[in-house]
C-alpha cells in the first residue's frame, strides 16, 4: 500500500492543454486519460480476480499419475536392487560430476574469448557429425548400428 501512495506522488499531475503555450513544430497529442497502467492495476487489486482461472480436468481424461502409485512402484524397484551402495555412490558420482561441469563450464564462460571459441568449436563438431553420419544414407545406417550396438552393451545384453 505504502508503494503505491509513493507511486502516485511521483507522478506530475496532468497539465490543462489551454494553459500551455507551445513553441514546437512537433504535433499536438491529446492528454492521457489515465495515469500509467502499472499504477492502475495496484490501486485497482480488484481487477486481478477477474483475471484468475482455475484449471480442471474430467476423470476420462486425466493423465495425472497417483502419488502413491507412484511411491509404490519406486519402493518395489529399489527393494529389487541388490547393491544398494553401488547405485547410491553412482548417484552421488553423477550428482558431484555436474556440480563440478558446472564450475568448469562458469569458469570458462568468465575467460573473454573462450566462450566465442567453444562455439566455434561446437559448430565445427555439429558440422561434421551431420557431415559424417547424417548425410548420406549407408552412413546413417552405419549410425543406427553403432547406437544399436551401444544399447546391447549398456544394457549388458551384448
Amino acid at each position: 500500500m505504502a508503494a503505491a501512495a509513493a507511486g502516485t506522488v511521483l507522478i506530475p499531475p496532468l497539465v490543462n492543454s489551454a494553459n500551455v503555450t507551445r513553441c514546437s513544430a512537433l504535433p499536438y497529442l491529446p492528454p492521457r486519460c489515465s495515469s500509467s497502467p502499472f499504477l492502475k492495476h495496484v490501486s485497482e487489486p480488484r481487477k486481478f480476480s477477474l483475471l484468475q482461472t482455475r484449471a480442471t480436468s474430467s476423470e476420462e481424461t486425466s493423465t495425472s499419475v497417483d502419488a502413491s502409485e507412484l511411491f509404490t512402484d519406486l519402493m518395489q524397484k529399489w527393494d529389487a536392487v541388490e547393491n544398494k551402495s553401488t547405485v547410491l555412490l553412482y548417484g552421488g558420482g553423477a550428482i558431484v560430476a555436474v556440480w563440478l561441469s558446472s564450475i568448469l563450464v562458469g569458469a570458462i564462460n568468465s575467460v573473454p574469448l573462450l566462450p566465442k571459441l567453444m562455439e566455434l568449436v561446437g559448430l565445427g563438431y555439429t558440422g561434421w557429425f551431420i557431415y559424417r553420419y547424417i548425410l548420406f544414407k549407408s552412413s546413417r545406417k552405419e549410425l543406427a548400428t553403432d547406437i544399436e550396438s551401444l544399447k546391447k552393451k549398456v544394457a549388458g545384453t551384448e
